[in-house]
């Protein structure tokens, strides 16, 4: 089976034909729409004279199947005339084609219809030979396509990045899926991919920690629930500091200046700002209470990131960028000119350095405050300079929300004018929206591990209303966990990134609608399906796929067919809803051919046929879903 879709076979089944050149990016031995775009560029090459690499790239997918399987765009050829009288002349010299039917032109396009036949024999035997591979295309990420052994392009993506003793919020939360998507959909094209966990976990809030566990910590809770605890200590100790500083104003205010003074010297910021303080000159009995608050809070975090999918190769964070590091790029800044003193701190005026517009909305930007404290600024220049030595990457991802643009802007345009081009040329931001309606009430927030628990306990519950099929499931519990996951993973997917969107429980646990319980209970069923028939592997490779002649199994085949141009085409838009778009249009398609395409009672030999196309559609579901994310059910 799986020599029958490598490339040599390849060219020896379709030896006759004007076909298998390899173009740049043509790949028509894991791409069954390669092997027609191959041949329609030697065809229209031969008709028109115009170099194949342009004919290639200029043969586009179509959104929308009836408007062909591929479509040329006249123009795009560059050839001199009018797009019409040049389309009517290339068609009468057509010649008779064994892959695609005679096109027939529509205005300034040229719509290709493969033939049914040789489509669906590959894309089938395709998908069930590559299987868990069906779709990816290692030869992406390679240095040198035309020679494996330069190794592969290396790509980190920074995402999540919660802050230790704050809450995991909705803003962490989209961070983590999105980023938890591209690092898949990067490692699917053959990158080296990091993961990178950038953590807050540096600064005088850690002083005030500090201060508030003395007060009001407990041990076993700290054991027991890292995250949620050290949040509870945290809030109890900036409310007494809040109103400290309340008191402070007051005594300000009618006039007792000495009284005031004394509380702000004395007080719990100071204190806090001294025990930070300390931590930087590396105090070993603050680092030690520190390094406990950090590892216990990463342990936590690692079973939630498991429960999505996602591991990390480096929890890194702002503790680890050293003052010395900062120091440099401050001093570096100023004797170049960039950055200024104002007041006692340090910034960097964008309209003095960078000309018109683009200079007066970059603003200005603070890298130090009077009291010498470094700011994001200074630390993000010098950990971004910092991992291009360490890692010598091709490529980084900061995956951080809208409200950070400005932010994001001004760290690579000071990257930049530092005289580091090439590095600020290698990153990038993706950016995205907010989640609305999420916290529980005014004020209250909504830790990960809530959320994650409410959608489980709803899912069970709506579960629990079909008590047959309950029964079937091994572990209902643990089932409705990744139910419930899949339905805010989906719900979180759904629109473009830059959207904001409104947590909706109700909505998102549907089995109704394109929701992520749908595209499980699509996936299950395929998997029932499968397990009814009871064919082994081997009566799936013999099966006779031109039986396969109803409209519903030819209109599966061509959507099938698209799959690894939709992954490839999701590397340019980085959008998880380009994935999932295709998922679900796949599955509509598929749930409407039940009726017509019977397993049960059918002939023998159309029940293989027929199987080896649904098994076919449950491998593209099963790699859409894991490369989303999800972790695909059976029952």
């Amino acid at each position: 089976m799986a020599s029958d879709a490598s490339f040599d076979n390849l060219v020896k089944k379709f030896a006759d034909l004007p076909l298998l050149d390899r173009y740049p990016n043509c790949f028509p031995d894991i791409n069954p729409v390669d092997i027609y775009r191959s041949h329609i560029t030697s065809i229209l090459q031969g008709i028109t004279g115009v170099d194949p690499k342009i004919v290639y790239s200029s043969i586009q997918w179509t959104q929308n199947s009836d408007k062909g399987d591929l479509v040329l765009a006249i123009p795009a050829l560059r050839v001199k005339g009018k797009p019409e009288e040049l389309g009517k002349q290339w068609l009468e010299q057509w010649p008779e084609s064994p892959l695609v039917e005679k096109p027939i032109q529509n205005g300034n396009f040229i719509p290709f219809f493969f033939k049914h036949g040789p489509l669906r024999q590959t894309t089938i035997t395709q998908a069930r030979s590559h299987r868990f591979d069906f779709g990816s295309n290692k030869a992406v990420g390679l240095k040198d396509q035309s020679d494996p052994s330069k190794g592969k392009k290396r790509i980190i993506v920074e995402f999540s990045s919660p802050n230790i003793a704050k809450p995991f919020h909705a803003g962490h939360l989209r961070s983590t899926i999105i980023g938890g998507f591209l690092g898949n959909l990067y490692e699917a094209a053959g990158w080296d991919v990091l993961r990178i966990n950038y953590l807050g976990d540096w600064g005088k809030q850690y002083g005030l920690l500090a201060l508030g566990f003395k007060m009001y910590g407990s041990e076993e809770a700290l054991q027991r629930d890292p995250i949620n605890h050290l949040f509870e200590v945290y809030v109890k100790i900036s409310a007494k500091t809040a109103k400290e500083k309340e008191e402070a104003d007051m005594l300000q205010k009618d006039g007792k200046d000495a009284e005031a003074q004394k509380i702000k010297d004395s007080g719990l910021d100071e204190q806090a700002r001294q025990y930070f303080k300390k931590m930087t000159e590396g105090d070993e009995e603050a680092l030690t209470l520190w390094k406990r608050f950090r590892d216990f809070s990463i342990k936590r975090y690692k079973e939630t990131y498991a429960r999505l999918n996602i591991n990390f190769d480096s929890y890194s964070g702002e503790s680890q960028v050293s003052e010395t590091e900062m120091e440099d790029a401050a001093r570096k800044m100023k004797e170049m000119g960039l950055a200024e003193e104002d007041g006692g701190a340090l910034l960097v005026d964008f309209s003095k350095h960078v000309q018109g517009k683009a200079g007066k909305s970059l603003g200005k930007a603070l890298l130090r405050k009077r009291d010498g404290t470094a700011l994001y600024l200074t630390r993000d220049i010098s950990e971004l300079l910092n991992r291009d030595r360490t890692y010598n990457f091709d490529h980084m991802i900061y995956v951080i929300a809208s409200q950070q643009d400005l932010h994001v802007k001004q760290f690579f345009k000071v990257v930049e004018l530092m005289g580091h081009k090439d590095i600020a040329a290698k990153v990038q931001h993706i950016s995205f929206g907010l989640v609305l309606g999420m916290s529980t009430r005014r004020g209250t927030v909504k830790f990960l591990d809530d959320i994650l628990r409410d959608v489980g306990e709803h899912m069970h519950s709506v579960m629990k209303k079909n008590e047959e099929k309950y029964k079937q499931v091994e572990n209902p519990e643990a089932v409705a966990d990744i139910l419930g996951i899949s339905s805010v993973m989906v719900q979180d997917m759904s629109g473009k990134r830059i959207n904001n969107y409104t947590f909706n429980m109700e909505a998102m646990t549907s089995f109704e609608g394109d929701t992520g319980p749908y595209l499980q209970y699509a996936h299950a069923r395929l998997c029932s399906i499968s397990r009814k028939a009871g064919l082994s592997e081997k009566e799936l490779d013999s099966a006779d796929l031109s039986l396969l002649t109803e409209h519903h199994a030819i209109e599966l085949v061509r959507v099938l067919a698209q799959w690894p141009d939709v992954v490839q085409n999701t590397l340019k838009t980085l959008e998880p809803t380009t994935v999932l778009t295709y998922l679900f249009k796949m599955t509509h398609v598929l749930s409407s051919s039940y009726d017509h395409l019977r397993i049960v009672g059918s002939e023998p030999e159309v029940m293989k046929a027929r199987m080896a196309l649904y098994d076919s559609a449950r491998i593209v579901l099963n790699n859409g879903m894991r490369l989303l994310g999800l972790s695909p059910v059976e029952r």
